[in-house]
């Protein structure tokens, strides 16, 4: 599959550095009490007889730090968007008033914050371990593509870097989203 060590680790890098962005993704959908759009990135919303994402019914936007608006753009699609919106396991209530959508964001409490920072953790060691996975084949196929193990020992060392150096980046972000949970009044 790989003739040079070179392609291998740029592979090796791409399969990390998507699973870092997964990862950053699911941070997002973590609610830290302040109010962002990309806490409903994942709902979808039951229009036009299909399950649709949110962001394709609906015009989405943060008035202040404590509230979410969703102006929906066909006022048939309103209460499906409500439901959609109470269904979801983040704990809002919805104030319609037309085809505008207010989610207030309510302060967190002290457990839910523990959880949060829980969860983050969670996440955070899932792409750790997708990380090592990766480095895992690439270490696999190192052998097959030098035969000096001189230069095995070289490229499994570079392997073992780039994977350090992903598994740092979790924890920085992890790091600071936690603190960004915990900060929150």
């Amino acid at each position: 599959m790989f003739t040079d060590f070179n392609s291998l680790k740029s592979d090796a890098e791409a399969r990390m550095s998507a699973s870092i962005d997964k990862f950053r993704e699911g941070l997002v959908g973590l609610r830290t009490g302040r109010a962002s759009v990309g806490l409903l990135d994942g709902i979808v919303v039951m229009a036009y007889g299909s399950p649709t994402p949110l962001n394709q019914v609906a015009s989405l936007s943060t008035p202040d730090a404590r509230t979410i608006g969703v102006s929906v753009w066909d006022k048939g699609n309103v209460q499906a968007v409500e439901k959609a919106i109470r269904e979801s396991d983040l704990g809002l209530n919805p104030a319609t008033d037309g085809t505008l959508i207010r989610l207030p964001i309510p302060p967190l409490t002290e457990e839910r914050r523990k959880d949060l920072a829980k969860m983050a953790a969670s996440l955070a060691e899932d792409a750790k371990v997708a990380v090592r996975h990766i480095r895992k084949s690439a270490m696999d196929v190192v052998p097959e593509i030098e035969k000096s193990e001189d230069a095995q020992r070289a490229n499994e060392d570079a392997v073992q870097k780039l994977t350090d150096k992903m598994i740092a980046e979790v924890d920085s972000l992890l790091k600071a989203k936690q603190a960004d949970i915990m900060s929150i009044s």
